[in-house]
């Protein structure tokens, strides 16, 4: 009787398995079929410069223009210095959650630097940018409230929203008289989120009009600006009247690892005590922090303004008056995207094919970002091969 029990588990468990087995591949067969398979590919750069590693093992020289590295820190002598002492004095690891034994000084240095640089009383580091969001919005999205986003913002917002337990409202990307409807409909307190710069069209948002419309009903704003290293980045001062909120990123720009949030004394202490991104995952990491404290440090230097200069100069190269180092070329199907990446890539470019789903059916494309790091002659580089193809950024 023990054996036929302990066979019939055993042929249970081996039927399982295989529908699992079978799930997982008609999963990835599906993804095959779509022409959408991903794979991580070799780099070995130091700032946009290096080699990328073929799938045959060989090593061709790569220049990168898919980096979020938009002011070059990852590189700078400063952050590698500072990261390098942090090892030194605290080690590699923190060890805990910060709220157990895993808070170190750099944490506090760096919390007062953002938010003296973002004016706002407080801030709170998280170990990623998408933790921070995921923070945010399930801190402040209880089930009385209302959030209302933006179609087109990151994943993390999406998320963030989903795991909250608010009622959450979609508006069309952009549609200024939705997000009204949207915001005087609800009912309990209202939270707006929306990215300050997209990720994927690289456009920037009227936070003005945006903050006009949460004065107006009292909604609270969460505003996402990984991506604003050339704007919009207006104070809570000029947006004054409502609560905000302001979510950043430690890894792009500042050229480190991390997130943050800046923003009132009492919405810090909201996160300290329910996100659970941060206190249920250990502290970020000393070095981590310290190389982001130099960045904030350099941000807000002339030579910070020396580098976003440089960045804007880049921009206007390949499109003059677009509001951040994201550009996106629009080439419409799947197969012209990767076709054109390839192209490029032979010739040692890497510029990345983004297709759905990340973005719309039909709206495949190229996704040049640019950065300080790069010179001139590269980005003239980049102009020639784009032109030879007969594609116009």
């Amino acid at each position: 009787m023990t054996a036929n029990t302990s066979d019939t588990a055993n042929n249970t468990a081996n039927a399982g398995s295989q529908n699992w087995a079978d799930l997982i591949d008609e999963r990835l067969g599906h993804i095959r079929e779509q022409g959408r398979w991903r794979e991580y590919r070799e780099l070995d750069l130091f700032g946009p410069r290096g080699h990328r590693v073929s799938r045959f093992g060989a090593r061709l020289p790569a220049l990168s223009f898919a980096s979020n590295d938009y002011l070059g820190l990852s590189t700078h002598p400063e952050l590698r210095a500072a990261a390098k002492d942090a090892i030194d004095r605290w080690g590699t690891g923190t060890g805990a959650s910060r709220l157990v034994t895993g808070n170190r000084p750099v944490h506090l240095q760096l919390e007062a630097a953002i938010a003296n640089w973002k004016s706002t009383q407080a801030a709170v580091v998280f170990p990623t940018g998408f933790a921070a969001n995921l923070g945010v919005l399930t801190a402040l999205g209880t089930a009385d409230v209302t959030i209302v986003s933006d179609s087109l913002n990151h994943a993390s917002i999406i998320d963030g929203a989903r795991l909250s337990r608010a009622d959450v409202e979609v508006v069309s990307h952009g549609d200024f008289a939705a997000l009204e409807q949207a915001v005087q409909q609800a009912h309990g307190p209202v939270l707006v989120v929306t990215d300050t710069v997209f990720s994927m069209d690289g456009d920037a948002l009227d936070v003005q009009a945006v903050a006009t419309v949460c004065r107006r009903h009292g909604a609270a704003l969460v505003l996402d600006e990984a991506h604003g290293v050339l704007g919009p980045n207006p104070t809570n001062e000029d947006l004054g009247g409502i609560e905000v909120v302001r979510v950043g990123t430690l890894s792009k720009a500042l050229g480190s690892l991390g997130g943050f949030v800046a923003c009132s004394q009492r919405v810090a202490d909201l996160l300290v005590n329910t996100a659970r991104s941060s206190i249920f995952t250990t502290g970020l990491s000393p070095a981590d922090s310290a190389a982001a404290l130099a960045a904030v440090n350099i941000v807000n230097s002339p030579e910070g303004d020396e580098l976003r200069s440089t960045l804007r100069k880049h921009v206007d190269r390949l499109r003059p008056g677009h509001p951040s180092p994201i550009i996106p070329i629009i080439l419409g199907g799947e197969a012209e995207a990767v076709r054109s990446a390839d192209r490029l890539l032979e010739q040692g470019l890497v510029v990345p094919a983004i297709r759905p789903p990340t973005v719309a059916p039909g709206t495949s494309r190229l996704r040049v970002t640019l950065s300080a790091a790069h010179t001139e002659a590269e980005v003239d580089r980049l102009l020639v091969a784009l032109d030879a193809l007969g594609i116009s950024p």
